[in-house]
């Protein structure tokens, strides 16, 4: 009985409907009329848009299990492994460095805005050195290896990757005034849209999502962020708000005349949970080991992904110029 119990906790868990099981067994809806209860009435909504993208998928024959398999076993690992990881970052961060804060906010519409653009700072700190950062990549890669976009991608995380992305965004917050409260609405609006985001095609075809395009970061973007195409490798960074791409020259717009290539550089079995999870790691501890004297083992760690001792780099920074120069030459 309580493996049936644990199972049934996992799904309610998974679909984010407790509460409403909770209000039904109760016949007790007043909790809607508070801001809590508003917000926990629409955690449901990720996981129902990822059932209606499995069922448009049916329906037109489209859907594939191998698309969602490796993204599902990599939710229920990291459910056992990581439950409670991120949440105690966000904990430590927030005692360790709210006394530090620059100034406090408040919980009104302006300082939303102030807060919002801070977590998007954030965001992007976090993101790019995922990018950037061998050692960071190795946490990030999971999430990229997927070579198929729908809603499951946005359960594939390595169960570092969380914890990793916490500290940085949670430490930079409150340091620069966003208090708890406001960040933690915060983190709930950028997590069902970072969750959206990565919408498949089974259920919205064209992501643009016409005039918006142009104002925040839609899942057109985002399916950009994801591709392993020259031209969009290394972009579209933020989540919501595209200002911190737009300033340090990380946006890209999708180009509809160039198919998208989901996945990674490297040669993956995207369909095997352990190269997908791992493979990053293993990789580096490969090029690590091979590496003469302990500097280079070091800068392996520190350095862009395709960064090579030898001198011959395969990183987005030199994939994208060698595109550049043959665009010119051509």
């Amino acid at each position: 009985m309580d493996i049936l119990k644990q199972l049934y906790d996992e799904v309610i868990g998974f679909f984010g409907i407790g509460h409403w099981v909770e209000m039904m067994q109760k016949n007790d809806y007043s909790s809607l009329l508070t801001f809590d209860g508003v917000i926990a009435a629409i955690g449901p909504l990720i996981p129902l848009i990822l059932l209606i993208e499995i069922f448009r998928a049916i329906f037109y024959k489209k859907f594939k299990m191998e698309e969602y398999k490796i993204p599902f076993i990599i939710f229920v690992a990291n459910r056992f492994i990581s439950r409670f990881i991120a949440i105690a970052a966000v904990a430590f961060c927030i005692g360790l460095f709210e006394k530090y804060a620059i100034f406090k906010t408040g919980f009104t519409w302006y300082w939303l805005i102030y807060g919002y653009i801070v977590w998007e700072l954030a965001h992007f700190v976090y993101h790019y050195l995922g990018h950037k950062v061998r050692l960071f990549w190795c946490l990030h890669s999971t999430h990229h290896a997927p070579e198929t976009m729908n809603l499951s991608v946005t359960f594939a995380h390595f169960f570092l990757e969380a914890p990793y992305a916490d500290f940085i965004r949670t430490s930079i917050c409150i340091l620069l005034g966003v208090n708890p409260p406001l960040l933690f609405f915060i983190m709930f609006i950028d997590g069902t849209w970072g969750a959206f985001i990565h919408v498949g095609e089974n259920f919205m075809k064209d992501a643009r999502m016409g005039f918006l395009n142009k104002i925040i970061l839609t899942p057109s973007h985002h399916r950009v962020h994801h591709a392993k195409n020259p031209l969009y490798m290394d972009t579209n960074f933020c989540n919501l708000l595209n200002i911190w791409d737009r300033m340090f020259g990380t946006f890209q717009y999708e180009d509809t005349s160039i198919p998208i290539q989901y996945g990674i550089t490297r040669k993956i079995n995207a369909k095997n949970f352990w190269d997908v999870y791992f493979g990053e790691i293993y990789y580096l501890f490969l090029d690590m080991k091979n590496a003469p004297g302990i500097t280079n083992k070091l800068l392996y760690m520190i350095m862009p992904p395709g960064w090579s001792h030898t001198g011959d780099h395969k990183t987005a920074a030199v994939i994208k110029k060698k595109l550049k120069e043959e665009k010119e030459t051509a």
